[in-house]
């Protein structure tokens, strides 16, 4: 059931890198969250009551719900429909995305012969995502992908936490989640300036800022 789990969530990578839909992103990232609890659920055992009390608070209200709810908000005010043409085509993006998912079984391979205390599918799967998200980052213009991929490369950050401690401390847990909540909180103003002062919400319009 677990490494089903993190295959899946591995899998939702190469979905958001398919499709165009903004709203998509936000879903997935919104589902994302939901399986991230499952597996903090199946991990329970294995961990106190009170990280597993928090873990359960940060991934099934604020990663599954709270964010993308919020996200979700700016994209329907601001009329954010679709991606603009990436830097690279949905194919060959897609084609890039496949090799970076395959990677992450070789990673998965590696780090299951090395003899290591880490959990390899988690390893493997949370590599994946984090250079996924970045590369995304890269191929996407708009300045509300660039967040929902920072996002899903925190959730691969979350992961890859889970492969190397059953159990993190709780100011590191506490420091995950305020670094979202800042990060939202200070996209959110920051989108709704540049769409005020700015016809566009995609990186090129930060061509156009200048000191006065």
């Amino acid at each position: 059931m677990t490494d089903f789990l993190i295959i899946l969530l591995g899998t939702t990578m190469l979905y958001v890198s398919a499709v165009s839909r903004v709203e998509a992103y936000v879903k997935t990232l919104g589902f994302q969250g939901i399986i991230l609890f499952l597996l903090v659920v199946l991990n329970a055992k294995d961990m106190s009551w009170l990280n597993v009390s928090f873990l359960v608070f940060e991934t099934l209200v604020i990663k599954a719900f709270v964010i993308p709810y919020f996200l979700l908000t700016v994209t329907r005010r601001n009329e954010i429909d679709r991606e603009i043409e990436p830097y690279l085509s949905q194919f060959y993006s897609l084609l890039v995305a496949s090799a970076i998912f395959i990677f992450g079984f070789v990673v998965t391979f590696w780090s299951a012969k090395t003899g290591s205390a880490i959990r390899p599918l988690y390893f493997g799967i949370s590599i994946e995502m984090v250079v996924l998200s970045l590369f995304l980052i890269v191929n996407r213009k708009r300045i509300i992908t660039h967040i929902l991929c920072y996002m899903m490369l925190e959730n691969g950050i979350f992961l890859l936490s889970l492969s190397v401690a059953n159990e993190l401390p709780m100011l590191v847990n506490v420091g995950v989640l305020l670094d979202l909540f800042v990060a939202v909180y200070l996209f959110a103003i920051f989108f709704n300036k540049i769409h005020e002062m700015y016809d566009g919400s995609h990186v090129d319009a930060l061509t156009e800022l200048k000191d006065e």
